[in-house]
């Protein structure tokens, strides 16, 4: 059924009832009963589940122009309609304020609201390596990080990752040291059947969230299959030589088939003109994603900017371009680490080094709590 949202000419509109409706009282009853009375509309009930309380979406699918949505919303267990826009349908905003944004995955809140730091190794090469990155993480109150076994190159002859052979050691040191959630890249549909599987051997011991890279953006295939699965969260990179409306389209597979749990991440667009950096830094563009969209938004400077210089103040370009994100309100920062970044098999020169950790996330505290009061200025 969420398959014909996406198809040309099927209209939809969202009720939401009041938080926490119960399906068998009176009021609940009465509003299903009329909406069942219908004619030409489908309908598909959602519910997104918070902390404190649950909020149950209706959708009808069809030929919704014609209802009246005053009607519709002056029943007792109606919040509130919202008709639906071409584009972004399940993931958009749709000019509604109040609609929820994000979700909550292995004891771990994503939203618009709030912000993580999600520091790790760009790709897995060894278990002293992974140790130390997890180590240090715990130390200082994080619960995510990225680490990647499955790593698609531009050059063919390029390190690719240890893949499946390194996903037990690396969750189970995940949950020695208290990790919630890992952010790792998929490349095929087979990769998301082995981070299951070795999740279940190991006994659960993490979460995983499950990262589209830039060079899949549009790789629809792989969008619908990771989208078919309702497992996991999806971490989706922006296309770096598509637009932001196609990009944003793109990640609406995800929904349409089926997983809506999607984080927006800002990676650095492919340019000429962003020269010295690897890409051209694209933050400016977080509160247009927070605006068009319900997804909690990702900044990676580490792809971004591709090296460890520094300005004449001394601050990391990395540091800058993770702290222009979060002041312009990103919800994540995903960012390269490495205990020994001249020998990492993947992005060496643009991993910070273990000793810039605190400083960093420091930083970051200080850069998230000034867009905080950014907010109060601006309210």
């Amino acid at each position: 059924l969420l398959l014909r949202i996406s198809q040309p000419g099927v209209k939809l509109m969202i009720v939401i009832l009041q938080p926490n409706a119960d399906e068998q009282s009176p009021a609940y009853q009465k509003v299903m009963d009329y909406l069942r009375t219908l004619s030409d509309v489908t309908l598909q009930q959602h519910q997104v589940r918070g902390t404190e309380k649950t909020l149950t979406e209706i959708y009808l699918l069809g030929d919704t122009h014609k209802l009246d949505q005053a009607m519709i919303e002056s029943f007792e267990a109606v919040e509130r309609v919202i008709r639906i826009a071409e584009e972004y349908r399940i993931l958009g905003r749709h000019s509604d304020q109040f609609r929820v944004s994000g979700f909550h995955y292995n004891g771990v809140e994503f939203s618009q609201d709030n912000c993580h730091i999600v520091a790790g190794l760009c790709a897995v090469d060894n278990p002293k390596n992974v140790e130390t990155m997890l180590k240090a993480l715990q130390a200082h109150g994080q619960v995510c990080t990225r680490m990647g076994a499955y790593k698609p190159r531009t050059n063919p002859y390029s390190f690719q990752g240890h893949g499946r052979d390194c996903l037990p050691w690396v969750f189970e040191l995940a949950g020695k040291y208290g990790i919630k959630v890992i952010a790792m890249e998929v490349t095929h549909e087979k990769h998301i059947e082995e981070i299951n599987e070795a999740l279940h051997a190991t006994g659960n011991p993490t979460g995983v969230m499950l990262q589209i890279g830039t060079r899949n953006t549009q790789n629809f295939e792989l969008l619908k299959a990771v989208g078919r699965q309702r497992v996991f969260p999806v971490l989706f990179k922006r296309g770096y030589g598509v637009s932001l409306n196609e990009s944003l389209n793109a990640a609406e597979y995800l929904a349409s088939e089926g997983t809506s749990n999607v984080i927006f991440c800002l990676r650095g667009m492919k340019s000429s003109a962003s020269s010295p950096h690897r890409n051209m830094v694209d933050a400016g563009q977080v509160p247009a994603v927070k605006r068009l969209t319900r997804m909690p938004v990702c900044v990676d400077p580490s792809h971004s900017v591709g090296t460890r210089e520094r300005s004449s103040d001394q601050i990391l370009d990395v540091a800058h371009a993770a702290a222009q994100g979060l002041v312009a309100g990103a919800n994540m920062v995903l960012v390269d680490f490495h205990p020994d970044p001249a020998h990492a098999l993947v992005d060496g020169p643009q991993a910070l080094l273990m000793a810039e950790l605190p400083k960093f996330l420091d930083d970051m505290q200080a850069s998230h709590e000034f867009y905080q009061r950014r907010k109060n200025i601006w309210a």
